[in-house]
């Protein structure tokens, strides 16, 4: 039987915990093709049961080496250092060959013990800037579900834990397994960790918006339907292309086209969350001309077509 151990530290947020609980806690061996499944045990920093797992089998921090796989949930703090002794059962752990997981932002605390210098990792879109500027050895990516490094995995924030937890089963149990319990769970059955986190496109800096760019911008997402050209959101601006390019990239870090671009893919993220238009009105509407131009940059922006980033929203 796989032993998983459940690391709730200190500062461990319910909602990850309670995920990994469910997918690795209840037995459901009638999916494996083995008539096996997972053993669970929740390490906390005393042994004892924790408050929210009571029923579960308990055990301390000393016992993550004996698992195969260790999951790491979230932190409320991911400022705050972790305790010390879970990042040195952690690097045990790690040494012995146990598989180590971490949920939204348990990145910081697989960080802090020194097990993602060198290796590609993703945390909760909103913490992605911390943690590649505390630890800037880790080639920090934002923009996907889960990574899956063999040995390490780390998934993004919140219901990514989700994927990232079904993604194990698939490769303990098998696609079978996973999609068995996906509907169990009522949920997309696979989301490739590649899948971009559907993150709203920033806000422009107060800044911006203040000294003369913001009529602009806001001038321009009213014709977003229309084929805005930067030329023409220089001559709104009363500027030359190129010093609009060097303001917006002063101001905002990104070029002219490439946040026209941005708030055009935004636009047809919330028409396909909010309204039935099809993919080809939507396209008319946001300003991409043709469906086809639609699905392409769509997809190179979010990894998924405009129909499943539908269906993911309005089921």
């Amino acid at each position: 039987m796989h032993r998983v151990a459940l690391a709730a530290h200190e500062t461990t947020m319910l909602y990850e915990a309670a995920i990994a609980a469910e997918i690795f806690g209840v037995d459901r061996s009638d999916l494996a093709p083995s008539d096996d499944w997972y053993d669970l045990v929740v390490c906390t920093p005393e042994g004892g049961p924790s408050p929210w797992f009571p029923a579960a089998r308990s055990a301390g921090f000393d016992a993550l080496r004996q698992a195969d796989t260790v999951v790491v949930p979230s932190t409320t703090d991911p400022a705050a250092a972790p305790d010390p002794c879970l990042l040195a059962a952690l690097r045990a752990a790690r040494g012995d060959g146990v598989r180590i997981a971490s949920l939204c932002t348990g990145a910081f605390v697989l960080a802090a013990a020194g097990l993602l210098g060198g290796r590609a990792a993703t945390t909760h879109w909103m913490h992605a800037d911390d943690l590649a500027r505390r630890h800037p050895r880790i080639d920090v990516r934002a923009d996907v579900l889960y990574i899956d490094d063999g040995d390490i995995l780390t998934s993004a924030g919140k219901t990514a834990a989700l994927d990232l937890c079904l993604h194990l089963v698939r490769r303990d149990f098998g696609a079978a397994a996973a999609n068995g319990l996906a509907r169990r769970l009522v949920v997309p059955a696979h989301r490739p960790g590649g899948q971009a986190q559907f993150i709203a496109p920033p806000a422009a800096p107060r800044s911006a918006m203040a000294d003369g760019l913001g009529p602009v911008l806001e001038w321009a997402r009213r014709r977003l339907d229309r084929p805005l050209t930067v030329q023409d959101l220089a001559r709104e601006a009363g500027l030359s292309s190129r010093q609009l390019a060097r303001r917006m990239r002063a101001e905002l870090q990104i070029a002219p086209l490439a946040w026209l671009q941005q708030q055009r893919i935004a636009r047809a993220q919330e028409l396909l969350e909010r309204t039935d238009a099809s993919v080809e009105q939507i396209a008319a509407r946001c300003g991409m001309g043709t469906a086809t131009t639609l699905r392409r940059h769509f997809h190179t922006s979010l990894g998924v077509s405009p129909t499943a980033y539908r269906a993911t929203f309005r089921p």
